[in-house]
């Protein structure tokens, strides 16, 4: 059932949270494909180690670190009483990794799979009470890591970025666009393949016409996505296999009860309603409205409209955090 949600009411929501106790925060790694990958795993502040709560992974937009919008959420989840895990993808952050900076759609779904498994062997976690919730880009990775991974037991995105050949062609450019931008990847592939050097542009700005993200907020902000943890790099090699990846594919095989909170006025909703349609499985939205798509990411409104309604959804689906598990 479609919902909509003005600005007016999200701030009704968002005054109208209760006050959270602050969730403790622990360093963790574990290990993907043979790298090491850290994380931080946020625990409720009222954790009882008798009782096992359901568990999250949490995963940001692409280029990102697991201290971006990713630890806003994760937080927010704890918050609610989950237990939520986020993570540095390999060659991101702090994991490991020879190639640098570099977006692999098949890696990062790779490593939502295995920081799920890790999550199973947490006390602290129900292993049959483990959820994903995606932001942005790490959607298409969540939702296709959930379609062949039962140990995913119900799925939230937040500002999702789904997208498939037709999608790609509308936001890039049609199939010229399309065609110069995997031009470009192809020659920073061919170089790194004969070289073993990167040709890194920077992730964003506000001045480089160069950067992936060009004229970009959040990323060009400081105190929002521009820390000190983040490095404002990336490989474009990346592009072939990025405008190549195709997320709604997996929207007909996936099992999990499904919740997605976007707005008209945020990025590619074209994308969101097609994936949508395509489900077969329970599910829910809901929309906001006119909220832009970093602001998704740290803007106190719709950050709390999003989490209150990701928080029931994996409630009635994973089991209140009260509970007791295994």
């Amino acid at each position: 059932m479609l919902k909509i949600l003005t600005l007016a009411a999200a701030t009704a929501v968002a005054l109208g949270s209760s006050a959270f106790a602050a969730p403790r925060v622990e360093r963790v790694t574990f290990a993907s494909h043979g790298e090491q990958i850290v994380g931080d795993l946020y625990l409720p502040e009222d954790m009882d180690p008798a009782k096992a709560r359901p568990a999250l992974v949490v995963t940001g937009a692409w280029m990102t670190v697991k201290e971006q919008m990713a630890a806003r959420y994760a937080r927010e989840m704890a918050d609610r009483g989950f237990v939520a895990l986020t993570f540095d993808f390999r060659g991101w952050g702090e994991s490991g990794g020879a190639r640098r900076q570099y977006e692999d759609p098949g890696a990062k779904i790779a490593d939502i799979e295995a920081a799920v498994a890790y999550l199973a062997t947490r006390p602290e976690v129900s292993k049959g009470r483990i959820g994903g919730l995606g932001i942005c880009a790490s959607s298409g990775y969540m939702v296709t890591a959930a379609a062949k991974d039962a140990a995913i037991k119900s799925v939230a995105l937040v500002a999702p970025w789904l997208h498939d050949a037709e999608v790609v062609e509308q936001t890039y450019g049609g199939k010229d666009g399309v065609a110069q931008l995997e031009a470009v990847g192809d020659a920073a592939e061919a170089v790194y393949r004969s070289t073993g050097k990167q040709a890194l542009l920077p992730a964003a700005s506000l001045t480089d016409d160069r950067a992936i993200m060009f004229k970009v907020p959040y990323y060009t902000e400081a105190g929002r996505g521009m820390i000190p943890a983040w490095r404002n790099e990336a490989d474009p090699a990346f592009w072939r296999g990025w405008l190549t990846f195709d997320a709604i594919q997996a929207a007909p095989r996936l099992h999990q009860p499904f919740m997605m909170v976007h707005s008209e006025a945020a990025a590619i909703p074209q994308g969101a309603h097609k994936f949508y349609a395509r489900l077969t499985n329970s599910k829910q939205e809901l929309w906001l409205d006119n909220v832009a798509q970093f602001d998704f990411y740290d803007r106190a409104m719709p950050v709390k409209a999003a989490s209150d309604a990701i928080a029931a959804h994996f409630s009635a689906t994973l089991g209140s955090a009260g509970e007791a598990g295994q």
